[in-house]
């Protein structure tokens, strides 16, 4: 399936039915009178988070969402019947936003969770509505509630625990293989992610999930390259995971390249618990580990770990820090949600 994390919908609610102007004349039956009934309600627009659905590629064969409009009451104190909602199915972590791309409505984070879009108009009442000891024979109805037409954009965003970070080629992709069943795309050329990837990781008998996004270059928050894209993705991870090649002969700079574009992508993104490690260590010998791993540190201006993916040297180790940080926000987390509310006068 094709992956599409974001994608423009046209929605519209029903608009209410007509009241009915009618009255009751019927051979041999006496106290006729007005009898129009109400105009039915018209459907509303919803947007629910369901199950088993990973991207919006759905939204790009079908844009417009439109509820149904309620019908005219009629004669013999009839209502019309309200019309019927329609509901935009979508996956956990979607974010509605406004036209402007920027104003968010709703943010699904749990399954199941359901929004109101546009509610349908009211119906409007019908003559027999307006009956009274003073107006017996009322000509009057009211028409119905407009509809509400809203274009909205849908964007998503994963929910994983952990987030893969780095340059193009420093091997997210097989360390995401090594530690998961995932199968990402590898090979030795840049940008041979295109699209994020999830993967279950185990450590201890613990599981996590971890994703997987395209490379980020000098100057992503530009434009260039394509990982700005998809830095969203790692918005909701509780800890990231910055790769840096331990091939390349600038791991100072290309450390530095990554945070700058965090920085500038805003948010709390570039504040979040953070591991640094030194990657590919199996292609280095004793010595070249040491001067680079010096140079990283002095860059991260604290500790860095080492590791490997093809060899699988220090990658538990790695694996084990990422699961004390998951632990650390899910328990930060439950002790807020328990405090006690204080007492104000």
């Amino acid at each position: 399936m094709k992956f599409l994390d974001l994608a423009r919908v046209t929605i519209r609610s029903g608009a209410g039915g007509n009241g009915c102007v009618s009255f009751r004349r019927e051979a041999h039956v006496e106290y006729g009178g007005p009898d129009g009934g109400d105009g039915g309600r018209g459907g509303d627009v919803w947007v629910e988070t369901v199950d088993g659905l990973n991207t919006l590629i759905d939204f790009r064969y079908q844009q417009h969402f439109f509820a149904r409009n309620g019908k005219s009451g009629m004669g013999k104190a009839r209502s019309g019947k309200d019309g019927e909602d329609i509901v935009l199915r979508v996956p956990v972590g979607t974010e509605v936003l406004d036209e402007d791309e920027e104003t968010v409505i709703a943010d699904l984070t749990q399954l199941g969770q359901r929004v109101l879009l546009a509610q349908g108009g009211n119906g409007g009442f019908g003559n027999l509505h307006f009956k009274s000891s003073t107006n017996q024979a009322p000509r009057r109805a009211n028409s119905g509630q407009p509809i509400i037409e809203r274009e909205l954009w849908l964007r998503l965003k994963l929910i994983a625990d952990a987030g893969l970070l780095g340059l193009p080629n420093a091997g997210k992709s097989t360390f995401l293989a090594a530690t998961s069943n995932a199968r990402p795309k590898i090979a030795d050329y840049p940008f041979t992610t295109l699209h994020p990837n999830l993967g279950v990781v185990g450590v201890d008998g613990a599981e996590f999930v971890m994703a997987d996004i395209p490379g980020l270059i000098a100057g992503a928050h530009e434009g260039k390259g394509i990982g700005d894209r998809f830095l969203g993705h790692v918005e909701r991870c509780a800890v990231l995971l910055h790769l840096v090649d331990g091939t390349s002969e600038t791991v100072a700079e290309d450390y530095r390249t990554i945070i700058n574009e965090l920085v500038e992508y805003g948010g709390a993104l570039a504040d979040k618990p953070r591991i640094t490690v030194l990657n590919k260590i199996d292609a280095l010998d004793d010595e070249e580990r040491a001067a680079k791993l010096a140079e990283l540190a002095e860059a991260h201006q604290g500790a860095v770990a080492m590791m490997s993916g093809v060899s699988r040297e220090g990658l538990v180790d790695v694996l084990r820090a990422l699961r004390a940080q998951i632990t650390a926000r899910a328990e930060a987390e439950i002790a807020a949600t328990n405090e006690p509310e204080q007492w104000h006068p």
